[in-house]
């Protein structure tokens, strides 16, 4: 089945309103004319309205983290608001929620469970510690993760799924999983998609390589069977996001 790429800026708690009008503008001008390419933003909450109003209507805005429900939880933006802020995307489980912030598997299957009923599109993200890839438990976390969120979804829902595998140990440290540990992990994420949902939903649902990708890398790791696109950082602030959204439109090589 043919997946269409997705790209995701993930920018977290960086710029201003000047810095981000900018690069926003910018990216209108560099990758507004690749339609084959879902291409996503994530600013944070403060600027999302300013960035929504800047980006081209072919560039798609997310929200970088969510609650279930609207009600005395300072600090925060519920699956509600998203919705009403008309903001199609919302990224969950991502490791710096996961273990900086302490979030629990029950607390993110709660936010993807309300992010769904909002009709939202979710990036959701599974990746193991450094110490968890040397004791070979890749898979073992992985699994874990997906199935505390993902068991109990419904069959219409998948389509408002996207998985990002992002290793913690590769996340702003500037060291990329190789092309091939990538792609064991996004078949391993696959091939659990297969044995515990469907082979409906494994063949469809994109999954993302993330950790400090940039226009110099992207290339390999796109050349993947399983590599369906990026969830980027640090790159998502510079002009180079350009290039790796061009890099999506190039025929898969046979790897």
């Amino acid at each position: 089945m043919s997946r269409t790429p997705f790209v995701g800026g993930n920018f977290k708690c960086t710029g201003t309103a000047s810095s981000l009008t900018s690069l926003v503008k910018g990216f209108n001008d560099s990758i507004t004319g690749y339609p084959e390419v879902e291409v996503v933003i994530a600013p944070g909450t403060e600027y999302l309205g300013l960035v929504k109003a800047v980006a081209h209507r072919n560039i798609g805005i997310s929200a970088q983290n969510c609650v279930p429900k609207s009600g005395a939880y300072t600090g925060e933006m519920s699956a509600e608001q998203v919705k009403d802020m008309g903001l199609p995307y919302v990224i969950l489980g991502h490791s710096e929620r996961r273990h900086v912030f302490r979030e629990t598997d029950a607390e993110i299957a709660a936010k993807v469970k309300a992010a769904l009923a909002q009709k939202l599109c979710v990036i959701f993200c599974v990746g193991e510690k450094l110490d968890e890839r040397e004791a070979n438990k890749t898979q073992e976390v992985c699994f874990h993760q997906m199935k505390a969120a993902l068991t109990t979804i419904a069959p219409a829902d998948w389509k408002n799924i996207v998985i990002a595998y992002e290793p913690v140990w590769a996340i702003g440290t500037g060291k990329v999983a190789s092309p091939e540990q990538a792609q064991e992990a996004t078949a391993l994420i696959r091939s659990w998609l297969s044995d515990n949902i469907n082979a409906s939903v494994a063949s469809s649902t994109r999954i993302l390589y993330g950790g400090s990708v940039n226009a110099k890398n992207c290339a390999d790791l796109w050349a993947r069977r399983d590599i369906d696109g990026f969830l980027v950082g640090g790159a998502s602030t510079k002009p180079e996001f350009s290039e790796i959204v061009k890099a999506c439109v190039k025929p898969k090589a046979k790897l």
